[in-house]
């Protein structure tokens, strides 16, 4: 059927979507005690695009839908890393979705969206389409995030989500809206191509770039734009939690990737977007940190963290270079495994009608369960960028990066943002003191199910087994931002 061949690159996208409607049917004919059947098809629906994506890729660039959706190596790698991300976030949520009534249809159907999202994000080859993958992803987010109706806090941190989020999208959209003013095109690669030949309006591209990067900070929670963050992380149930602190980090760093540096990344723009990095990373590597050290809750504790850890990965992109770009990957990545261990830590501990969300929760883990402290120390050091662990070399590529530069702002930046990890270590630090030094508080035995104890032990020794062997996983991440740009 010649028809079909040029929908190739979007493939996965359009089986994502097809699954969905079928999940959508056969969820409306399963009762309560038959729900795993929605659990089992959301999964083959994701193991489907794994292979799918798998198979269909290609070093080289296929576009389709008129040049609107680009299908590169940069993109096959964060789609198959999305789907892993997203897989074991469903593992993880499955006991505490069970536990609170929540296991329903509606969750899985939301979760696949904002996986819809998030792919059309990433192979975004123009300003509508990036748009569109964006605001599928964020509004299947703020439904997620009020889905625990019977909670206030969960529906206040839902508003407080939707109307900030709207916000963003609206300095987002009026930003693009301003690239099209100047430029007269929508698409990425005519819009590089047209700054780059001068036949831009100068003065509007700058109006422009600062709202755009405006909507960037907001969804990446860098700071100015943060205030959302701990708010969210804390008020939302910890399984939509972990979704939203894991797998959207990819479709951000996509999201930078498309706009800023191949729509935007023309010498006489670059200067302008760094300057604004430099402002937001400083920013966000001072405030996250910082304020982090005060938290007692340990979902807001990570969401300061996760603030810390944007500036860090606005560090990379800010260099400018390929370098930098692949550093910026590897270490969402990193950020993304890290992530996912950490909450999944707090899902295993939390029980029915118990939230394991402030740090005296954690106290005395290590008499209750060796290993499973074991693993929360290993997660913790990587955060800290404590070696062996794999954060240690993220954020060394990340600090290589921005000393290659050779801009007179590389070193004391590079310096600073040591500092600011050495005030992070701290906090990190305390959560492994109250695990192995201090008293049990809750006594509760710790008996999760097979498959979560899997591939909760795989994901804290994955942060030992890359940290010694760091080289695939960055050689992969450098090797698909240098053959996709």
């Amino acid at each position: 059927m010649p028809f079909i061949t040029p929908l190739l690159p979007a493939y996965p996208e359009l089986l994502l979507l097809a699954m969905v409607c079928v999940i959508l049917v056969v969820d409306l004919f399963v009762t309560d005690r038959m729900r795993v059947v929605t659990y089992a098809l959301t999964q083959a629906a994701l193991i489907g695009c794994f292979l799918t994506t798998y198979l269909t890729a290609s070093v080289e660039p296929v576009t389709t839908f008129s040049g609107m959706f680009v299908d590169d190596l940069m993109a096959d790698v964060l789609k198959l890393l999305t789907y892993l991300a997203v897989m074991v976030i469903l593992v993880y949520s499955r006991p505490y979705l069970m536990a609170r009534g929540m296991f329903r249809g509606e969750f899985f159907v939301l979760v696949l969206f904002a996986t819809l999202g998030m792919m059309v994000m990433i192979s975004a080859n123009h300003l509508l389409t990036l748009y569109l993958g964006l605001e599928l992803l964020t509004l299947s987010l703020y439904a997620m995030v009020a889905l625990q109706r019977d909670s206030a806090v969960a529906t206040e941190a839902a508003m407080k989500y939707f109307v900030l989020g709207a916000l963003a999208s609206g300095m987002l959209l009026y930003g693009m809206s301003m690239l099209y003013g100047a430029t007269g095109t929508l698409g990425i690669p005519q819009l590089a191509e047209i700054i780059l030949g001068g036949g831009a309006r100068d003065v509007v591209l700058v109006f422009a770039l600062v709202f755009v990067v405006a909507g960037l900070g907001f969804k990446l929670g860098a700071v100015p734009f943060h205030m959302w963050v701990p708010d969210v992380y804390h008020g939302a149930p910890t399984a939509v939690t972990v979704f939203i602190g894991s797998a959207p980090k990819l479709a951000a760093f996509a999201f930078i990737m498309r706009l800023l540096v191949q729509g935007l990344g023309a010498e006489q723009l670059l200067a302008e977007w760094q300057d604004m990095l430099i402002l937001m990373a400083a920013l966000s590597l001072a405030i996250g940190n910082v304020t982090a050290i005060a938290q007692t809750n340990l979902k807001r504790m990570l969401a300061y963290s996760t603030i810390g850890h944007m500036g860090f990965l606005l560090l990379g992109i800010l260099s400018g270079d390929v370098i930098g770009y692949g550093a910026g990957m590897f270490y969402v990545v990193v950020y993304m495994l890290m992530n996912l261990g950490a909450f999944g830590m707090i899902l295993l501990l939390s029980r029915a009608g118990f939230e394991a969300e402030n740090l005296d929760d954690f106290k005395g883990l290590n008499q209750r369960s060796p290993w499973y402290a074991f693993l929360m120390l290993l997660l913790m050091f990587s955060m800290a960028g404590v070696p062996p662990t794999v954060g240690f070399y993220a954020k060394l590529s990340v600090l290589q990066a921005v000393i290659n530069v050779g801009a007179w702002w590389s070193i004391p930046l590079a310096v600073f943002a040591v500092l600011f990890s050495l005030v992070g270590a701290y906090y990190y630090l305390r959560l492994v003191k109250l695990m192995y030094f201090d008293a049990p508080v809750d006594t509760a035995p710790i008996a999760p199910r097979m498959d979560v104890r899997v591939l909760l032990s795989l994901n804290g020794l994955f942060m030992l087994v890359f940290g010694i062997f760091p080289e695939r996983l960055m050689w992969l991440c450098s090797y698909s931002i240098q053959v996709s740009l």
